[in-house]
């Protein structure tokens, strides 16, 4: 077979040229706008076919813009030095003032320029330690814990990752392995759960998991080599909301359950990759769609019946002084997340929070980049885990200095502690 310059490309490249093509954006943008018509899942509003063909009638010309839109355009051979200065040099500024600068300096990998996805398969056999674990009565409320096979003899510090699927599909398969992995290599341990999500498990049970699976984390994490002393959370896409959300919201009764009262479901660091953290806001059409579409698939209700239900699930709404340790990740070409609603958030946790706040914005960053962008995943994911080994220096600091304190006899000084009183100001 001759390629279009009539040059004969073989086997090897042929594979590594359709890798680079990124396929799973187009599967992406077909979920996408699928999600668009009122269905969850397997099940169809009733009547089947009168009601599914009319709702498709109705939305074709918004699902056919919405396919045309979000459809990925042709991906780069390959970064220029100039991109790759600027990707580097993105990640340095949202570090800066938080990680010594010394560490910096060389930390940056070299471009992959294959998709992270086919890479799976080596990351769970490398990493993935224990699978499907319950910790909850709920068939999906199951994990897996990742870690080096050379398991460190001092306790690892402890991530939970929050897959994404758009508030209908809640499960872990094929999502955040190149930064578990990159974090089991440099020591940590991973929790990747599952949790309810679709037409069956309307919010706000989504979160209600997410919580639960922190909560079981702190009370297991010593028994697979985990130190419970220092549990961070990562989520993407809408697992950026809801780890954000559990963030912010540890102490909220509103957001409880009988089985976790009196349990520590607050996390000491977060990590946010392209998440959409406001559900009130309906300034552009697709602000509208959004709010509609939860409105029909997550939620259940009517945002102006209940005004109160979107806020208080609004992580920007939930900003407080106290909030834990923010990073921040999105990409500036995203289709799906518009980058100006990751900005706004930084922006309010800058002017609310005690705690260090890091932001990247990955220079012509998509959706998803992380299964489907090896030139911009190396750097995203090194800069994610310097920030949270800063974030576990920190603590472990301040830990050390309370207990020689202690020892000596002399008072400590105040330390900033997360409220116990529900957050009740949502501004």
């Amino acid at each position: 077979m001759s390629s279009r310059h009539g040059t004969k490309r073989s086997l090897p490249s042929r594979v590594l040229r359709r890798a680079r093509r990124l396929p799973l954006g187009y599967v992406t943008a077909m979920r996408a706008v699928c999600t668009e018509l009122p269905r969850v899942g397997k099940r169809r509003p009733r009547p089947r076919t009168r009601s599914t063909g009319a709702a498709g009638h109705r939305r074709l010309p918004g699902l056919v813009h919405t396919a045309v839109q979000r459809i990925p355009g042709p991906p780069a051979a390959g970064l220029s030095p100039q991109q790759q200065t600027e990707l580097h040099d993105a990640a340095t500024a949202a570090l800066s003032g938080v990680v010594p600068a010394a560490e910096l300096a060389d930390a940056w990998p070299a471009p992959g320029h294959i998709a992270p996805v086919w890479w799976a398969l080596q990351h769970r056999r490398q990493h993935l330690s224990h699978r499907a674990i319950r910790y909850g009565d709920a068939p999906e409320q199951v994990l897996d814990v990742w870690r080096a096979k050379d398991v460190p003899t001092q306790p690892a510090p402890v991530l939970v990752f929050v897959p994404g699927g758009a508030w209908v599909r809640g499960k872990r398969i094929l999502q955040g392995y190149a930064l578990m992995s990159h974090l089991a290599q440099q020591g940590w341990l991973c929790v990747a759960i599952n949790h309810r999500a679709g037409r069956d498990n309307p919010w706000p049970s989504h979160l209600l998991d997410v919580k639960a699976a922190v909560a079981w984390t702190r009370a297991h994490a010593a028994e697979f080599g985990g130190d419970p002393e220092f549990v961070a959370i990562c989520g993407a896409s809408s697992g950026a909301h809801l780890a954000a959300l559990t963030a912010l919201t540890h102490d909220d009764h509103d957001f409880s359950v009988a089985e976790l009262d009196g349990v520590d479901t607050s996390v000491d660091a977060v990590a946010a990759l392209y998440g959409r953290y406001d559900w009130e806001t309906t300034s552009t059409r697709l602000d509208k769609g959004f709010v509609q579409f939860l409105e029909h698939v997550v939620v259940g209700k009517r945002f102006k019946e209940h005004p109160h239900l979107f806020r208080s699930a609004s992580p920007i709404a939930r900003v407080r002084s106290d909030a834990p340790p923010f990073f921040v990740v999105h990409g500036t070409a995203d289709r799906f997340v518009p980058v100006s609603h990751a900005r706004s958030f930084v922006e309010k946790l800058r002017a609310t929070s005690q705690s260090p706040v890091g932001y990247l914005e990955v220079p012509d960053g998509r959706h998803c980049f992380d299964l489907t962008d090896g030139l911009r995943t190396g750097t995203a994911v090194t800069a994610i885990g310097l920030f949270l080994s800063e974030m576990y220096r920190r603590k472990r600091m301040r830990a050390c200095d309370v207990a020689v304190r202690t020892a000596t006899g002399s008072s400590p000084p105040p330390v900033p502690r997360r409220s116990n009183v529900p957050n009740e100001r949502m501004t």
